[in-house]
């Protein structure tokens, strides 16, 4: 169950033919999302398990997930913008029956990170079922 949001980033990957296009729109989406506040940027934000610092603060609202979140790489920036489009807006309950190893592989993300870049977009995802899973 994928969000309107994710569908049409699945859509604009499927007329990029070159995976350094595609790289390059992850990079653009992460471009395109407002920094984190340095406030939230501390240690109970902070993702382990990726090879750069990546922060997520999510909240709750009525059951619904949102999440922001930011990175000192440009690629994990962007990584973060896809999971947004994934992940925000979904009621709780929804986050957690995503697959979202099957989603990335619709944009075939599975196939061009570095293993350190899988990794880290695993505890990424990681964190956000964890914080949905303890919200609900």
């Amino acid at each position: 169950m994928a969000q309107a949001e994710f569908e049409e980033l699945v859509e604009d990957f499927e007329f990029l033919d070159d995976w350094e296009d595609r790289y390059r729109l992850v990079i653009e989406e992460g471009k395109g999302m407002a920094p984190l506040d340095a406030a939230l940027k501390v240690p109970a934000t902070k993702v382990e398990g990726c090879a750069s610092q990546v922060w997520l603060h999510a909240v709750t609202d009525g059951g619904v997930l949102h999440f922001d979140g930011e990175s000192d790489a440009m690629i994990v920036n962007g990584l973060i913008a896809v999971l947004r489009k994934l992940y925000n807006g979904l009621p709780l309950d929804a986050v957690l029956s995503v697959d979202a190893r099957q989603e990335m592989e619709r944009l075939g993300l599975n196939d061009h990170l570095s293993a350190q870049r899988s990794n880290g977009l695993r505890a990424m995802i990681e964190r956000i079922r964890s914080v949905s899973a303890a919200a609900s």
